[in-house]
């Protein structure tokens, strides 16, 4: 699946929905999966499929990255399915550190 800024997608398994804030740094094809099975772009339909992977599930509101592709996520709607791309597991990326205020 080719991935731009902006691009809002959803998952075939559970209530899981993204929305792409970074893309790859290639352009080239990922494999992006919720799941076990790959996310649709929003608003597509068909059947609901059963959860197949294993990992955390979504949180609403979280970023979901991959440093080493430049892929940023952001959970705006949770759900069961676990986020991976190209087989491995999107990490949940933390908060920046703050300043110091000396």
């Amino acid at each position: 699946m080719q991935l731009k800024p902006g691009l809002r997608l959803e998952s075939t398994t559970c209530d899981t929905q993204v929305v792409v804030v970074k893309a790859p740094k290639d352009g080239g094809e990922v494999d992006l999966r919720c799941g076990g099975e790959p996310l649709q772009e929003l608003g597509t339909g068909g059947d609901r499929l059963p959860v197949s992977g294993e990992g955390e599930p979504t949180l609403m509101g979280k970023r979901y990255e991959d440093p080493d592709l430049g892929l940023e996520l952001l959970c705006t709607r949770g759900g069961e399915g676990a986020l991976t791309v190209d087989g491995a597991p999107l990490e949940l990326k933390g908060a920046k550190p703050l300043p110091s205020s000396d």
